[in-house]
């Protein structure tokens, strides 16, 4: 019945952010930190030696990587393909997620900095001056700001 325990975590560390968002300057997605905040302190407790199922981390780290796409997903600029970002951030986040339980640090490393790069290629905003348009767009707006 572990999963009871992790189960009252997730709702606790949730319920607790959404407590903090009340008075904190910013906003934290509270079930993003629930989530997270459970694998975080099991992974912990793994590294320590205590005899915990990694399938419980595993699979709310799963959630995690699919979250963070989801969230990373809505701030790309309209010129970005949501799908090809989605097929290559989930796989490779699982690849990190897996390399870390693993506790194959080399791999993990090189997939967060993969997932890093991937992220500010797919969020750069493009160029004015190298839209589809040729540029047709600035020279409107010009246009209509020197018309009266």
């Amino acid at each position: 019945m572990f999963i009871a325990i992790v189960i009252i975590s997730i709702f606790a560390i949730t319920g607790f952010i959404w407590i903090l968002n009340k008075f904190a300057p910013f906003k934290i997605c509270s079930i993003c930190a629930g989530v997270s905040g459970t694998w975080l302190w099991l992974i912990t407790a793994i590294f320590l030696d205590y005899q915990i199922d990694a399938i419980f981390p595993a699979v709310l780290m799963g959630g995690s990587v699919v979250g963070i796409t989801y969230q990373i997903e809505r701030k790309l600029p309209l010129q970005k393909s949501p799908i090809l970002f989605k097929m290559l951030f989930i796989p490779s986040g699982f690849i990190a997620v897996y390399s870390m339980l693993l506790s194959q640090y080399l791999i993990f490393l090189v997939t967060i900095i993969f997932l890093i790069a991937l992220s500010f290629l797919f969020l750069k905003i493009p160029n004015k001056n190298t839209d589809k348009d040729g540029g047709k767009i600035e020279e409107l707006e010009k246009n209509l700001k020197n018309c009266c």
